[in-house]
């Protein structure tokens, strides 16, 4: 069994009278494929939100390694590996895809290197970034105004930036959101490819993208764990094909 390098025990987030998040325990494991689905208003957000820091819950812990990190800032967060995709808004329009990464590359080694400077270093910031740039199709982009670009390939960038944080677990929140169908199989065959090593939690409603990349499901439903299970078992859930009837026909076997 691989270790366990996310866990969430017991989380609870309450608004007044509504629990969004209900006893909430789920365990991510080292390279996991994990996917997070539920119907809207589920809590999936709220959950992501709890796990990156933006929000604090009401009761229960977040333990990332072992460590509890459930008081700790964002930005803190992101240094200990645990990086989420950027929301579209946060991507600089003027900057090209070339720029956003050298500043994403350069931010991450000044602080893991602080004061001093080796020798090269822009060399291998500049090596890097073309890495990038072609491992989320970017290339023939790479000097273009974000902008500019299509719908589909500002969704690539963000998630190579959240790539650029050299993350241990990467939380994807709907990469494939709003995506027009020509370009989804870019964004599909890139998940697919990150590195191994990488754990990563999606939250996507194209089952399509869920169902081909997930090794592992957490069902979520009105803030609570409905059921968990392979991509196999739980299409055949009956519980989960209640939840689903009528929402949306994802549940394809």
């Amino acid at each position: 069994m691989s270790p366990v390098v996310l866990e969430t025990q017991g989380l609870v987030k309450r608004f007044g009278g509504i629990t969004a998040t209900n006893n909430v325990s789920l365990k991510v494991t080292r390279g996991a494929r994990h996917a997070l689905i539920g119907p809207n208003g589920a809590g999936k957000t709220t959950l992501i939100n709890q796990l990156t820091g933006v929000m604090a819950p009401t009761e229960g812990r977040v333990l990332l390694r072992g460590e509890d990190i459930t008081t700790l800032a964002p930005h803190k967060r992101v240094g200990l590996g645990l990086v989420r995709t950027f929301q579209i808004n946060q991507l600089f329009a003027s900057l090209t895809p070339l720029q956003s990464l050298a500043l994403a590359v350069s931010g991450r080694l000044d602080a893991a290197r602080r004061w001093w400077r080796p020798v090269g270093s822009d060399g291998a910031i500049a090596a890097e970034c073309e890495q990038l740039l072609a491992q989320f199709r970017l290339t023939e982009h790479a000097d273009r105004p974000t902008r500019e670009l299509p719908y589909g390939k500002r969704r690539l960038l963000e998630i190579g930036l959240a790539v650029a944080q050299k993350p241990s677990v990467l939380l994807l929140d709907e990469p494939a959101a709003g995506v027009p169908a020509a370009e989804r199989q870019d964004i599909l065959d890139t998940v697919a490819a990150l590195p191994e090593d990488v754990s990563v939690v999606l939250i996507e409603h194209d089952m399509d993208l869920v169902f081909s990349f997930a090794k592992y499901l957490t069902v979520l439903v009105n803030g609570t764990v409905l059921t968990e299970g392979t991509p196999q078992a739980i299409a055949a859930d009956p519980q989960v094909r209640a939840v689903y009837l009528g929402e949306t026909q994802v549940m394809h076997g």
